[in-house]
């Protein structure tokens, strides 16, 4: 029953801003949970319109937006009725001149009582835009932070994963606890080149010896 409604309610956003109503454009990757068929509809609304950049440089500024206390304390409090979030929220994003693509996806979250769930959406229609692009996540953790020759290196490299059209799309962070090394994880891959890992899988072949 939850999944019916929740189906009801993302294509009520997804008719609301298309006319006549068409069927869905498929999302370039599926992003799971409730926040993920929100942007699925919201993406498809933005490309039937040939918006999708548009939208996400607007979800850009909601998302500032959601964070500036007068704002959230208003959309974010349980106590103020569904009506008064959707004005006030309304307000801030036709001030800003907002898409009615965007000012509809928040007034549907609002009406379903979604808005805590916003920045959620946020990051998923962004990873539908990243792969849109053919952008490919690639995550590195080390012990210290690269400098940049270690950096460009190490995106020479990752780019022997790659496909035709893609792109890396590099993040890094720092984790003391590894040692040395580094894990990598890019697309589906995961590598864990680290020397904790190592002294580990060390450590248990001497215990087993």
């Amino acid at each position: 029953m939850a999944a019916l409604m929740l189906g009801q309610q993302t294509r009520q956003f997804s008719t609301s801003v298309i006319r006549p109503v068409s069927k869905l454009v498929k999302a370039p990757i599926q992003v799971y949970g409730v926040e993920g068929r929100y942007a699925t509809a919201l993406f498809s609304a933005a490309s039937k319109q040939n918006k999708l950049d548009q939208v996400e440089q607007e979800l850009g500024k909601v998302s500032t937006m959601i964070k500036d206390p007068r704002v959230s304390s208003i959309v974010m409090n349980p106590h103020v009725k569904r009506i008064l979030k959707q004005k006030a929220v309304t307000d801030v994003l036709t001030k800003a001149k907002m898409s009615p693509i965007t000012i509809n996806l928040i007034k549907v979250l609002s009406e379903n009582g979604r808005l805590p769930l916003t920045a959620g959406v946020i990051t998923a229609y962004g990873k539908m835009m990243g792969a849109h692009r053919g952008e490919v996540i690639c995550s590195v953790t080390t012990a210290q932070a690269l400098d940049a020759t270690s950096l460009a290196d190490l995106q020479v490299a990752l780019k022997g994963f790659l496909q035709k059209g893609e792109t890396i799309k590099l993040e890094t962070k720092t984790d003391s606890s590894i040692l040395g090394g580094m894990i990598v994880s890019i697309g589906d891959k995961y590598v864990d080149m680290s020397t904790k890992t190592k002294i580990q899988k060390l450590t248990k072949i001497i215990r087993e010896t």
